[in-house]
């Protein structure tokens, strides 16, 4: 398993789901299994059938989200500045095609949320801008081809 950065707020986010799913969703499957068990033949039981399913697939959730804090690195971040962006700087960019401004908060592959504007470090977008400095104009492969833009602002 790969070395996951996290912040953490991030690593307590992950904790806190694993808390629930142990402690709320797991007891309430093994009650919805013993209930289809106490119908009677498990042969022709689709309730217990889908509990089963149903636990196997929060284990492996679980399994996932424990492997993943196993290998977290808790990113210190009092060690970020706004020198070059890096993981967890906000970044303003302006396309240089549309003169279009966007901005962007550079956050690990976990705690990625493009409705909040956080976009992954392994986004083509990302790689393409961590590195490089304020004024600094980048190209970036994208899928429709390569874009030029302008690193306008870095902040936290």
């Amino acid at each position: 398993m790969a070395i996951t950065f996290m912040t953490k707020e991030g690593y307590k986010k992950k904790m806190e789901e694993i808390a629930y799913l142990e402690s709320v969703k797991r007891p309430e499957i093994s009650r919805a299994i013993a209930e289809a068990r106490d119908k009677g033949d498990l042969s022709e039981n689709a309730e217990y059938d889908a509990a089963k399913e149903a636990q196997g697939m929060l284990e492996m959730q679980i399994a996932k989200l424990k492997d993943l804090v196993a290998n977290a690195r808790i990113i210190d971040e009092s060690k970020l500045n706004t020198d070059e962006v890096q993981i967890m700087n906000k970044v303003k960019i302006k396309n240089l095609t549309n003169g279009m401004t966007v901005e962007y908060t550079i956050v690990a592959d976990s705690e990625a949320n493009m409705k909040e504007k956080k976009i992954a470090s392994s986004t083509p977008v990302a790689q393409g801008l961590l590195g490089h400095k304020l004024g600094e104009v980048v190209e970036i492969k994208v899928p429709s081809g390569v874009m030029k833009f302008e690193i306008v602002e870095i902040s936290f």
